[in-house]
């Protein structure tokens, strides 16, 4: 293919030239755990809802971050469920430039959300008695649609970097238009633009996990005073659920993004893909679920329903 700054489309990467092993594929790593994500994420986001003692920010950020969930997989899988029952690995270029930014906003999203969430647990157990005029509604609001806006903010701009550089091949080895994979398809590295949004994401992104370090380090010490044992379980079993949500986003995204990127297609490469990109919206429902009884005790009631 002639080198061009646009191509007419992209070819995503095939798990397997095998017809009954792609069904197999298809099957385990894409049907059953995108169901089972938008069931653990519609549970979650309905239990808010419609159950009045789950009205408050720290349930409403529950709620953004099961929204969050449901975008990211539908954005990576259902291009993947339309290529298998076509028969296909085409995205056209206009999709992949619309999967990319999507995949983008919604990973920032999160990672904004996830800050959010942290200074809203530092306000409930370093200074509970302002709790409720810190973290009202008309704020919590106010911060949801800042962080949308930011999330679109970036993503656009990375977008915009990423599909200014020269492509030389349309050939994608990922089965949906991720990060390393396009840039490794550029001719002369990349440019300028995409660099420094690349730097400035990453600065961003850092800020925002240093404050939650920094936030819980307070939590902790704050904890660490309460008198009763109770006292002090209580305020950790709502942090719990919030730390192992990051850990896992951070340790994930970690593994895949500063491993070295290879131009071959290789199973490990769509293994740690799996793991960073579709196992943590399936994950972050099941956590606060099991943590929190209010939530459980809710779920428990749309069960028996």
């Amino acid at each position: 293919m002639e080198n061009q700054t646009t191509v007419p489309y992209f070819l995503l990467l095939e798990l397997s030239k095998n017809r009954h092993l792609q069904i197999l594929h298809f099957f385990f790593f894409f049907f059953l755990l995108y169901v089972a994500t938008v069931i653990a994420n519609l549970l979650i986001i309905s239990a808010v809802a419609i159950d009045h003692r789950l009205h408050s920010p720290m349930y409403f950020l529950f709620m953004n971050l099961g929204l969050q969930d449901l975008g990211i997989v539908s954005v990576i899988v259902s291009k993947s469920i339309i290529n298998f029952l076509m028969d296909t690995r085409h995205i056209s270029y206009f999709g992949c430039v619309t999967q990319y930014f999507l995949f983008l906003f919604f990973e920032i999203f999160d990672f904004f959300l996830l800050t959010v969430m942290a200074y809203d647990r530092y306000v409930a157990i370093c200074h509970p008695l302002h709790y409720e005029l810190v973290m009202n509604w008309k704020y919590c609001t106010e911060i949801i649609i800042l962080v949308w806006v930011s999330g679109l903010l970036c993503g656009m701009l990375h977008t915009t970097g990423t599909f200014s550089i020269l492509f030389c091949s349309n050939v994608v080895n990922q089965f949906f238009c991720e990060i390393p994979q396009l840039l490794n398809l550029s001719c002369s590295g990349i440019n300028r633009l995409e660099f420094g949004i690349l730097v400035a994401n990453v600065i961003v992104l850092l800020g925002c996990f240093t404050f939650i370090i920094v936030s819980y380090a307070v939590i902790f010490k704050t904890v660490l005073r309460i008198p009763s044992e109770k006292g002090r379980q209580k305020a950790l079993s709502t942090c719990i659920p919030h730390l192992s949500v990051v850990f896992m986003l951070v340790f994930t995204a970690g593994i895949a993004y500063l491993g070295p990127s290879s131009n071959t297609p290789s199973y490990l490469d769509i293994g740690l893909t799996v793991l960073y990109a579709l196992l943590p919206p399936l994950f972050n429902p099941i956590i606060y679920s099991m943590r929190n009884q209010n939530i459980k005790c809710v779920l428990s009631k749309l069960w028996r329903f």
